[in-house]
């Protein structure tokens, strides 16, 4: 039993932060500015609650006993349940579901709102933080795609991102899954494999070529001790990921010799010519469209690791090295990111 004499130390929970005044002003300026990019293309705002019952987060959920992996999850008084949201697109996914025969085609909408993840917290990964997200529904062609990475550097530069400070880097996920498909990753069993191939390249920048190595094979351990089990695919399956995941033109290259570099890595895979052939027309548009490699970057390492997105997926990123208050350079990297996800309003 607890005794009640022990007075409470206050403390602040691991991945959390309170915020003060200075930080909530310049946090309501920044999304001022992204708003009004986001209506000049024409969207919407919408808005959905920070909790949705646990089904509808399902995919982050391996244990349905006790669905805690990966989100803060609790029982309501009917046995229900409910977890606070991990992202913004499942809910999204969600309102879209039930509404979809009331909402205009395509349905163009943006929304903001803080997120939650019970994840190992570190230096600048925090277990809530702030997303703001826009979405185009009902639109199967890519020029949507390459729209949302030309409103994405538009974001950039009006947040006062000089261009050479930042780049939007474009890939697409058709690309990968035609080669996961061709060492032997498809088809549903395989799923769970598959994610921990993305979830490994995902950590290309931070780990370097060879982490990501042995994080495809056996496993790799970090500095603290902790063991994180790899995807098990033996070398030369290693090694055919690896190049199509290394295959990036340098920053002056035009977009459409990037995807020709990429073309020639990969040699004669059948499964990958359809995400290729994307990745070519959204080049073709965004150069059309004055946005080029300087601005945005075919990449064939941005993976996005969530098992959702199925065709082109991008991630902004700030090159910029800025000082912080002791005066030491800092690289951000990725601020945001996002991509197709064809299929996950009909799940």
């Amino acid at each position: 039993m607890a005794d009640k004499s022990e007075k409470t130390k206050a403390r602040l929970p691991r991945g959390f932060a309170d915020r003060s005044a200075e930080d909530i002003r310049a946090v309501e300026k920044m999304m001022a500015t992204i708003r009004s990019v986001y209506e000049l293309y024409g969207f919407e705002p919408v808005d959905q609650p920070m909790i949705e019952y646990t089904d509808a987060l399902g995919k982050f959920l391996p244990d349905q006993d006790r669905p805690n992996e990966g989100v803060f999850s609790f029982q309501d008084d009917d046995d229900q349940w409910l977890s606070l949201r991990y992202d913004l697109t499942a809910p999204t996914a969600r309102f879209v579901a039930e509404n979809f025969d009331k909402l205009p085609k395509p349905y163009r909408s943006y929304r903001s709102g803080w997120v939650f993840r019970n994840e190992k917290p570190g230096p600048g990964r925090f277990r809530q933080f702030m997303q703001f997200d826009a979405d185009t529904i009902g639109t199967p062609g890519v020029a949507a795609d390459a729209e949302m990475a030309m409103m994405m550097a538009d974001v950039m530069e009006a947040l006062g991102i000089k261009r050479g400070d930042y780049v939007i880097r474009v890939n697409n996920r058709k690309v990968l899954d035609g080669v996961l498909e061709a060492i032997g990753l498809g088809g549903e069993d395989n799923a769970g494999r598959r994610l921990t191939v993305l979830r490994a390249i995902d950590k290309l920048d931070k780990l370097g070529v060879e982490g990501v190595r042995l994080l495809l094979g056996d496993g790799r351990k970090d500095e603290s001790g902790d063991f994180t089990k790899g995807a098990g695919l033996d070398s030369q399956q290693i090694e055919l990921v690896m190049n199509c995941v290394t295959a990036v033109g340098e920053m002056n290259l035009s977009n459409r010799a990037t995807v020709q570099d990429i073309k020639s890595a990969l040699g004669n895979i059948s499964a990958c010519e359809a995400g290729l052939n994307e990745l070519e027309e959204i080049a073709v548009l965004c150069d059309a469209a004055g946005y080029g490699p300087a601005r945005i970057k075919i990449d064939p390492s941005v993976v996005r690791g969530l098992e959702y997105y199925t065709g082109p997926v991008f991630e902004a990123e700030l090159l910029a090295e800025i000082p912080n208050d002791e005066g030491q350079i800092v690289r951000f990297g990725s601020v945001g990111g996002g991509g197709r996800y064809d299929g996950l309003v009909s799940r």
